[in-house]
């Protein structure tokens, strides 16, 4: 993968969008650590293809909507 490219996500937004989720929730509900849900929001860590959609599945949206791929 080329250094410019980047994984971005809209996590943060979705968890206050479903009711002020917390991270500890959110991680809970897709079989994860707090420290992930925080990395990944940081843009710290890109997800497992398997994780991505349990998070996206956990706030009932697209792959897309939750992860988007920049160049």
């Amino acid at each position: 993968m080329a250094s410019s490219a980047k994984i971005k996500n809209r996590i943060r937004r979705l968890r206050f969008d479903n009711d002020e989720m917390t991270q500890e929730e959110l991680a809970s509900s897709v079989g994860c650590t707090r420290q992930t849900i925080i990395a990944l929001e940081a843009g710290k860590y890109v997800p497992s293809l398997t994780l991505a959609f349990s998070i996206a599945k956990a706030f009932d949206v697209s792959i897309e909507e939750v992860f988007q791929y920049e160049e």
